[in-house]
């Protein structure tokens, strides 16, 4: 079962009161998501303290012109893919203030899946500014709407686990 809007809210609620305790800004990359990890966090009153914002970049034109990722990392990977990922966190330090930030993209179905990355494939990646910057795939089970949700929940985990909240 996926988490509920609540829970997910609860999740950011946790990582706002973290960040700000640490004097620290997070700004998101979204592909599969669609800028929902940027509305959970938004409906938080208060969140614009430690959040700078989201690039919602669905397409690999847009992952290019908004965040810089490389003709390369799609040709060569694809836009779900660990490289792109990253690709898309660079884009967000080198356009954004954040000291923290995190990138999705996946595949949530129903189709677009293939052998190679199935539906329920996501690439997350996450990190601090100057630091470590970290990407891993997951495969979520469920609808287009259960993996959206997963992919927003284990982005939030990993930022709770990375700033050690």
């Amino acid at each position: 079962m996926s988490p509920s809007e609540q829970e997910l809210r609860d999740l950011a609620e946790q990582l706002g009161q973290c960040l700000k305790a640490k004097g620290m800004k997070l700004a998101s990359a979204e592909s599969c998501t669609g800028g929902w990890l940027a509305k959970i966090i938004t409906d938080i009153p208060g969140s614009s303290e430690w959040f700078t914002g989201s690039v919602v970049c669905y397409s690999n034109e847009s992952k290019t012109s908004l965040l810089g990722v490389s003709e390369h990392a799609l040709n060569e990977f694809g836009a779900v893919s660990g490289e792109t990922v990253l690709e898309m966190s660079d884009g967000l330090f080198a356009h954004t203030d954040a000291d923290v930030a995190v990138s999705i993209s996946g595949i949530a179905g129903p189709d677009g899946g293939s052998e190679d990355k199935p539906v329920g494939l996501v690439w997350l990646s996450w990190g601090k500014r100057d630091k470590s910057v970290f990407a891993n795939p997951f495969n979520f089970a469920g609808d287009r709407e259960d993996v959206r949700k997963r992919s927003i929940e284990q982005a939030l985990n990993n930022l709770l686990d990375l700033l050690v909240c």
